[in-house]
C-alpha cells in the first residue's frame, strides 16, 4: 500500500492504540525519531486509525459511518445515532441486515434519529472497542461518550419499539403523530 513504509508507537497501555510518524520516511533522522517520541509520551499525538474514504452521499436509508465521518456523525452530532459495528463476513451480521435497512426506511422521517453502520474490520473510531459482531451501540444526543449497548431482539418491530421508548427523538416524533390523528 502507499502507507510503506511506516514508523508507528503501539501503545499496549492505551488499547493498542497506534500512533503514525507522519514526516518523509526518506527524511528520517534520530533528532526527527526522538521529537516524535517525546510528542507521544507528551500525548500531542492524535492516534491512527483505519478508515475507508468517506462516502460522498448517502445512498440509502442506513447511514454508512466510516473512521474518518465518526467523530462528526455521531459524537459531536446533534442526533441520537444507533450504530450497528458489523464485519461483512459476519453471518449474524448478514442476518441483522434486512432488519437494519427496514428499521432505518421506517424511521427516516425522524428528526434527529440515525440508523448507521460501521464496517468495524476497515474501519476504527476513537475510544470505540468492539468485541464481537455485530455490536449494536445507541448514541444519545448529548451523551455520546458513554453509549447504551441494544441487547434487545433482532427484529425490526424489537428494534423500532426500544428507541420509542429510549430515544428522545423517536418518543417525541410518536407521539406528535399520534396528536395529528
Amino acid at each position: 500500500s502507499d502507507m510503506l513504509p511506516t514508523i508507528r508507537v503501539l501503545d499496549p497501555a492505551d488499547g493498542m492504540k497506534q500512533f503514525s510518524y507522519d514526516g518523509a520516511i526518506n527524511e528520517v533522522s534520530v533528532e526527527k525519531l526522538q521529537k516524535f517520541i517525546e510528542d507521544f509520551k507528551a500525548g500531542n499525538l492524535v492516534p491512527f486509525l483505519k478508515s475507508e474514504p468517506v462516502p460522498e452521499t448517502q445512498e440509502g436509508p442506513v447511514h454508512v459511518l466510516v473512521g474518518k465521518s465518526f467523530q462528526a456523525d455521531v459524537i459531536d452530532s446533534d442526533d441520537d445515532v444507533l450504530v450497528k459495528f458489523y464485519a461483512p463476513w459476519c453471518g449474524h451480521c448478514k442476518a441483522l441486515a434486512p432488519a437494519w435497512e427496514e428499521v432505518a426506511a421506517e424511521l427516516k422521517e425522524v428528526a434527529g434519529l440515525k440508523i448507521a453502520k460501521f464496517d468495524a474490520t476497515m474501519n476504527e473510531a476513537d475510544g470505540v472497542e468492539i468485541q464481537g459482531y455485530p455490536t449494536l451501540k445507541f448514541y444519545k444526543k448529548g451523551k455520546k461518550a458513554s453509549p447504551s449497548s441494544y441487547e434487545g431482539g433482532r427484529t425490526k418491530d424489537e428494534i423500532v419499539a426500544w428507541l420509542k421508548e429510549n430515544s428522545e427523538a423517536a418518543k417525541h416524533h410518536f407521539s406528535a403523530a399520534k396528536e395529528e390523528l
